[in-house]
């Protein structure tokens, strides 16, 4: 809960208030694209600063799950259970809808880190008919023949060295 917001997350959330972006789609359950100011993220797996009482419903922040000592209960005596989708749940169809209508929409996907290979999200790919499809990743990938632009470097490293005009 400690970790900051890399050049990455800071520079989509540049490219969003510039009016260049409009979803970022993650697998990621850190919270790091909203604390880099990000505000359509469109969280797959769900996220661990949200969190609910199975019993009553109630929600409660990381920093309470953080600092419970222990199993963290609700007043009500139920446990509480970090707002993500673990092995076997089933994703949030509404923001399955929303990531795929994003995805189909834009111009240009920019896809960073493992989206490729990991799925739910690698398959989303599949809906992206726009102009321009960028791959930024480490190490290659099966899918990066259909790209029109292929970065093997660290996407944090590449993000931040754009400069954003609006």
């Amino acid at each position: 809960m400690d970790a900051e917001p890399n050049p990455a997350h800071l520079k989509l959330a540049e490219l969003e208030a510039a009016g260049k972006l409009t979803a970022v789609v993650t697998q990621n359950i850190d919270g790091l694209h909203q604390a880099a100011g990000s505000r359509n993220v469109l969280e797959l797996h769900g996220s661990i600063h949200r969190n609910y009482c199975r019993k009553c419903g109630k929600f409660f922040d990381a920093s309470y799950v953080k600092h419970a000592g222990g199993v963290p209960k609700c007043e009500c005596g139920g446990l509480i259970k970090p707002d993500v989708v673990l092995y076997e749940e089933s994703l949030d169809s509404t923001v399955i809808s929303r990531s795929v209508q994003a995805i189909s929409e834009a111009d240009t996907l920019i896809i960073g880190g493992t989206s490729l290979i990991v799925y739910p999200a690698a398959g989303f790919i599949d809906y992206f008919s726009g102009r321009h499809l960028v791959v930024i990743n480490k190490s290659a990938t099966a899918k990066e023949v259909g790209a029109d632009l292929t970065i093997a470097a660290p996407i944090g490293e590449v993000l931040g060295q754009i400069e954003v005009h609006e």
